[in-house]
């Protein structure tokens, strides 16, 4: 069973039809929504502020979630991907959504939906990430604009994928 630690009186809320690994750390102030899997060695660290999660999200292995107190907050949409040792810290991440693996997203982004944050890429703060777009580089800057309904299908594909592949661990 996954590590889940109130803290100041806060304790997680996990959604129904959750997969959490044994070794993910949950602590504090974080609600996690329906069909989600939080993978191994992942750390969502709502001590210092709040963690909303939406509904068939997967956060890879090695991923860290994290604010800054009384200044950031993390909200993530439904249908969000986020990569294995990515960073998240204090952003926002709208609806279908691919964080790619090592991404790192600080205090006060806002990603649009239907977007792609590249592998490796540095997302500054305070940065807008236009929809239906892919970022890259760091720092992150945009290189290409994606069909919306074409994003939309692989993003979720993703989204489906680890849906799926977290019913391996529930058995």
């Amino acid at each position: 069973m996954a590590l889940i630690k109130s803290v100041r009186g806060l304790t997680p809320k996990i959604g129904k039809n959750c997969y959490l690994a044994e070794n993910a750390t949950i602590v504090g102030d974080v609600t996690i929504g329906d069909d989600c899997s939080i993978w191994f060695n992942t750390v969502l660290r709502g001590d210092v502020n709040w963690i909303k999660i939406g509904d068939k999200v997967n956060i890879q292995d090695g991923a860290v979630l994290h604010t800054l107190y009384q200044k950031s907050v993390i909200v993530i949409g439904d249908s969000v991907s986020v990569g294995h040792n990515a960073v998240i810290h204090g952003a926002n991440i709208q609806n279908r959504v691919l964080v790619g693996i090592g991404a790192i997203i600080l205090d006060h982004a806002v990603i649009g939906e239907n977007s792609i944050i590249a592998a490796g890429a540095l997302v500054k703060d305070s940065t807008i990430v236009e929809p239906n777009s892919i970022y890259a580089g760091v720092p992150a800057i945009k290189i290409k604009e994606i069909d919306p309904e074409q994003s939309r299908e692989m993003i979720d594909k993703i989204a489906n994928n680890y849906l799926f592949y977290s019913g391996w661990f529930k058995e």
